[in-house]
């Protein structure tokens, strides 16, 4: 049975939605979930025996109010909506009423996925686990992948003897035009560099230069090449470090950032030092580090990561690392749950943290900013809940989030990396096995009903496109 969604003008509007007159849908947004027929549904609503009873914000733990999703089937057509709208007037709340509980909409942005972007790769190419992803002036949009992570039975045409015509695996570094098509591809071991045991992150700089990070047990070094590949400049030697103060060398650093105003690149550094590092852009000399708290970061022991301990004195794996456009550096501390943000000088600011309960890898992998002047949001992945946090910079305040767990357009399994265009577009790669990229368009600022239901309901879920 087909449905049609109702535009968000309507809906909002009217101050609320519901989840289908057909009970039996399992999709779970909305109000009423008990199975069986419409005239059950209408009847048990008059009678006071369903979702508007007492005429309370609450059903079964569930939440009426606009953000939920009001589907109406076509087959029942407008006669039956104006029966149930008639006698379901009590669940008709005009949002001024929700503002009068202490529950205002608050603004967010709001994104849809696109199922349909990129194009599938040619040649048979198939991509490993995708941890990194950048989009540079021309938005473009970069990833890197590890070619050693795809399994055997998936690249059939690379092995010797090849088993058959499929498939192969694509080079590292795949670049990608707006209409999804694959435009560049390089990458991998060469001359006069040490390319790493396993990559990790990408970063494509105001010059047009691609910054790569590492991530394996002897990665020890970041390197920079020209948009087409041409090997520019290696900072750290690969296999030798020694520790968070090393001036020399990182120890699996995870991504850079750079601040083109000042001429520097920031590196998270990493999964086994503790610390930011700051060069130059242009000669990769090292200019300065911090650790938590704007201290020097210490190697010896720390107790695992305790949702309800008090807060580590000390980084455990940094992330990423993110600069904005007034001079504060936001540090994912991904294996304690946190954000730690800077001056550009290494002062400490404030700090605050997300799904505190999560455990092993963290809830923090990484973060990038809204494309407004303001830079007015954050977006941060979460690779164990698979979903996108929106977060108010200013407050460091989590508005709403949208994702779920999956191997559909929308879901994901291991997001990793995000970025976005110049049209506020976000893009994710996917780790694991998750192994690609998406695209969700941004579809503008609108309402979120921030705190009206329970941390399930406060969560989008998938942003599946709209059907007009």
């Amino acid at each position: 049975m087909t449905t049609t969604r109702l535009g968000l003008s309507l809906n909002w509007s009217l101050g609320f939605y519901h989840d289908g007159l057909d009970p039996s849908h399992s999709g779970g947004g909305g109000f009423y979930d008990k199975r069986g027929t419409a005239e059950q549904w209408i009847k048990e609503g008059i009678n006071g025996q369903g979702p508007c009873q007492n005429s309370g914000p609450f059903v079964n733990g569930r939440i009426i109010g606009a953000e939920a999703e009001m589907k109406v089937m076509t087959a029942v057509g407008l006669t039956l909506f104006a029966f149930v709208g008639a006698h379901y007037a009590p669940c008709v709340r005009p949002l001024s009423s929700v503002a009068a509980q202490g529950r205002d909409p608050v603004q967010a942005p709001i994104f849809e996925v696109d199922p349909f972007w990129p194009k599938p790769l040619p040649n048979h190419w198939v991509m490993g686990s995708t941890v990194g992803l950048s989009v540079d002036s021309q938005d473009h949009v970069w990833v890197i992948h590890r070619p050693q992570t795809v399994e055997a039975n998936f690249k059939g045409a690379d092995l010797t003897p090849p088993i058959g015509a499929c498939c192969s695996v694509a080079p590292p570094v795949l670049e990608f035009d707006q209409a999804g098509n694959l435009v560049g591809h390089w990458g991998g071991p060469g001359q006069g560099y040490e390319w790493p045991e396993s990559n990790h992150g990408i970063t494509v700089d105001s010059q047009e230069n691609v910054w790569i990070g590492s991530e394996g047990s002897t990665d020890t070094e970041i390197l920079k090449f020209d948009r087409r590949g041409k090997f520019l400049l290696q900072v750290g030697h690969q296999g030798k470090h020694n520790g968070s103060n090393d001036p020399e060398n990182f120890w699996r650093p995870t991504k850079i950032y750079e601040d083109a105003a000042a001429n520097e690149v920031y590196v998270a550094d990493g999964y086994n030092n503790r610390r930011v590092v700051v060069l130059d852009r242009d000669t990769g000399k090292y200019k300065r580090h911090w650790g938590a708290y704007g201290n020097k970061p210490d190697d010896g022991k720390v107790d695992a990561y305790d949702p309800a301990g008090p807060p580590s004195k000390q980084f455990h794996t940094v992330h990423c690392v993110a600069v904005s456009k007034d001079g504060f550096v936001y540090v994912c501390d991904r294996g304690n749950d946190r954000v730690q943000v800077f001056r550009t000088d290494g002062t400490f600011v404030k700090e605050a943290f997300f799904d505190k309960k999560t455990l092993r890898s963290g809830s923090v992998w990484d973060m990038t900013f809204s494309r407004d002047p303001q830079q007015t949001y954050i977006y941060m992945a979460n690779g164990v809940d698979e979903k996108i946090n929106i977060l108010l910079r200013s407050s460091l305040e989590v508005l709403t989030s949208f994702g779920d767990g999956g191997r559909q357009p929308g879901e994901f399994f291991g997001v990793h990396n995000l970025d976005t265009d110049s049209k506020g577009n976000l893009y994710t790669a996917e780790t694991y096995t998750g192994a690609r990229v998406q695209r969700f368009l941004n579809k503008g600022v609108g309402p979120v009903n921030k705190g009206v239901a329970p941390v399930t309901k406060a969560e989008q879920g998938v942003p599946w496109p709209q059907t007009n």
